[in-house]
């Protein structure tokens, strides 16, 4: 049972993965739209290169859009509106009337008969000015097309122009005077009708929108059908509009019904075997490739995250419009991935997703091929991402590789750049300006899976940060040392393209252990007392391999990354305390080497390697007397071969090549440094 659990416990991170690739396929897989994927490929303009394409089943021919919507804004526009006749006003007219009509009248200057056919002519007034209905221009929609007037719970087919304005009342009193000859009676009947004639027609919102509704319930999103079997497109024929029209219904009909019945589940065990090939390349590559990655599960769980972020984002932008698709910053991916790795890693992820979301987006090929060369040009020009200017450069070269990329497939498929979409333009712009929001992205990213990118590690290397302050206050010969051997480490990893920034870091901090007992270090001696002459050698030696794991504790306590704590473990490798060892043997006439070595590890990579020799080459040129372009080439070839001699490269990813490279740079800092002149003859 023990050896079982032993056994389930060292194989513990094995599984984890096998976890992590069957969950992200269960995950790809279940957000893919639920649909069918037409088998062809087809542009307006091109040719027609499969076999004749005849019709598998009886479908309809679907309305475009922009049909569609043209002929719902033609029954809007066409649509009549419906109004009430408010009977209530005209009665309230007619009182008011009579009442202003009596006291206007109250005099004896008229008969009983005259004062009669006088208030007859007023009713008549309002008898025509109501006889179809009044309206104010103010209350209503529209004066340009006929309306429904309801009256009496009938509903008449009326134009406007057969209806009475407001304004029309003295125009109107003024004529029928004129026609009975009471010409002389106009001021009395406009000081009547003044403020008397108010709309009686009211708009029946309700109606006027279930009669719209109603009609456009009724509009056909289909035109015609096409018969099984029917000859839709011969092979090496031109796709003309016509063409792309009926191609689109039966996609359409086609990817429906593909997932009727028992097809459903063949179309996801199709869905699920692609993905998760694509997936295995991805393990593949970094268990072959980039094997310290896949060591970790941490960086693991972090690029499969990002994947499946992106495949999240895209197939629901996809679900709720597939027009704003192109607003996905898929570029953030192979950025970020460049910035915590490198930039061989991003590109290949990049690729692997653009494959996966192939299968969501509409025009796939159109899409992979923009993605992957933008992704390209992401990896080409995206360098020094703590310098704000870079990242506005790069993501506005990025923009312009969109752009372009999308204006001349529309010119392949639409032969001109005449009817060229804009707002497509603008969903470029928009994620370019999404994707420079990287910066605060990979801050939260290295608070929540412990990575460090070059903004961090330049935060980092500044001497007047809190620990390092400390060290120059504590130990200011260690503080020196650890500036020196930054300037050789960061001249030598830029000549082999290494990474400067992480290695000049890790120089600033890997000796951060000596603040522990700083005067036991001969670089913050500053008097001719040597602590150690009171110490064995034994206890010396302790002294001195121990200022690693000092700093190793120093490090966690400050919370510095693990990348920089690397340099503080492998930054003296396996080797031996060779000066207290050899005193040892020289005292007691033998002496164990284990108990001068340093823990290691070895260094593992390349930045770890540099500083290694970095570190050896700078402290031991202390020791050099009168220092000679000789004597200096001499000295770090002696060095630096005898840590190879030690075995102490053997895990870091460096060639002979760049070794030498890297002692040619040394030798030119040391000469530097000890200003060296070539000496002229007398």
């Amino acid at each position: 049972m023990r050896k079982s659990l032993d056994q389930l416990y060292k194989k513990q991170s094995l599984l984890y993965k096998y976890f992590l690739y069957i969950a992200s396929i269960c995950f790809i897989v279940f957000f893919f739209p639920k649909g069918g994927k037409f088998k062809y490929e087809y542009f307006k303009g091109q040719t027609w290169q499969y076999e004749d394409l005849r019709a598998p089943f009886d479908f309809s021919i679907q309305k475009t859009n922009e049909e569609v919507l043209l002929e719902k804004k033609d029954i809007e526009s066409n649509s009549p509106d419906y109004y009430s006749y408010n009977q209530e006003i005209v009665n309230d007219v007619s009182k008011r009337f009579n009442q202003k009509f009596n006291t206007t009248f109250s005099n004896n200057d008229f008969s009983e008969a005259q004062l009669y056919r006088l208030r007859v002519i007023g009713k008549k007034l309002i008898e025509n000015i109501y006889h179809k209905g009044v309206f104010d221009e103010e209350e209503v929609k529209s004066t340009t097309k006929n309306v429904f007037l309801i009256k009496d719970n009938e509903a008449n087919n009326v134009a406007f122009s057969e209806l009475f304005k407001v304004s029309q009342a003295n125009r109107l009193i003024k004529n029928t005077l004129e026609n009975q000859s009471l010409d002389d009676l106009e001021v009395h009947y406009k000081s009547i009708f003044d403020g008397l004639i108010r709309s009686n027609i009211v708009y029946d919102k309700d109606l006027s929108e279930k009669a719209l509704n109603d009609e456009l319930s009724k509009v056909s999103y289909t035109r015609g059908t096409v018969d099984e079997g029917e000859l839709i497109i011969t092979k090496g024929e031109v796709v003309e509009s016509e063409d792309v029209k009926v191609l689109d219904s039966l996609a359409t009909e086609f990817e429906s019904e593909l997932w009727i019945g028992n097809n459903y589940y063949y179309i996801l065990v199709g869905y699920t075997i692609l993905v998760a090939l694509v997936l295995m390349m991805l393990f593949l590559f970094l268990k072959k490739y980039r094997r310290e990655i896949s060591d970790n599960n941490t960086k693991v769980t972090f690029i499969i995250f990002n994947i499946l972020l992106q495949v999240l984002i895209t197939t629901l932008v996809v679900k709720y419009n597939d027009t704003y698709v192109f607003v996905v910053p898929l570029c953030i991916l192979p950025l970020i991935l460049k910035t915590f790795f490198d930039a061989r890693l991003g590109l290949y992820v990049h690729v692997l997703t653009v494959l996966i979301l192939g299968f969501v987006v509409p025009n796939s090929f159109e899409y992979i091929f923009l993605q992957i060369i933008a992704g390209i040009v992401t990896i080409l020009t995206v360098s020094e991402l703590y310098k704000r200017a870079n990242l506005f450069v790069s993501v506005a070269q990025i923009t312009f590789i969109y752009l372009i990329g999308y204006l001349a497939f529309h010119v392949i498929h639409e032969g001109s750049i005449e009817a060229v979409n804009w707002f497509v333009f603008s969903l470029f712009l928009l994620n370019g300006m999404i994707t420079l929001f990287v910066q605060p992205l990979i801050y939260i990213y290295e608070k929540l899976f412990g990575l460090v990118s070059d903004v961090s590690l330049l935060e980092l290397s500044d001497t007047n940060s809190k620990l390092l302050k400390e060290l120059s206050n504590k130990a200011p010969g260690t503080f020196h040392h650890s500036l020196q051997v930054a300037n050789l480490a960061e001249a030598a990893a830029n000549e082999v393209g290494a990474n400067a920034m992480l290695v000049r870091v890790g120089a600033l901090y890997h000796d951060i252990g000596k603040m522990e007992n700083p005067t036991y270090f001969t670089e913050n001696q500053i008097t001719n007392v040597n602590p150690h002459d009171a110490l064995t050698p034994l206890e010396s030696g302790k002294i001195i391999v121990g200022h690693v794991i000092k700093g190793i504790e120093i490090a966690r306590k400050n919370k510095l990354p693990d990348r920089v704590i690397d340099f503080i473990r492998s930054h003296h490798g396996t080797t031996l305390v060779y000066y207290f060892y050899k005193k040892q043997e020289d005292q007691e006439g033998e002496a164990n080497a284990d108990d001068f070595r340093y823990p290691g590890p070895l260094p593992f990579s390349k930045e770890t390697a540099i500083l290694m020799m970095a570190d050896s080459v700078e402290a031991a040129s202390k020791s050099l007397k009168n220092p000679t372009f000789l004597i200096i080439d001499e000295f770090v070839d002696k060095i630096i071969s005898g840590q190879m001699n030690a075995n102490q490269f053997l895990n870091a990813d460096i060639t002979f090549k760049e070794i030498e490279s890297i002692k040619k740079i040394f030798k030119q800092k040391l000469t530097n440094i000890y200003h060296l002149r070539v000496e002229y003859p007398e």
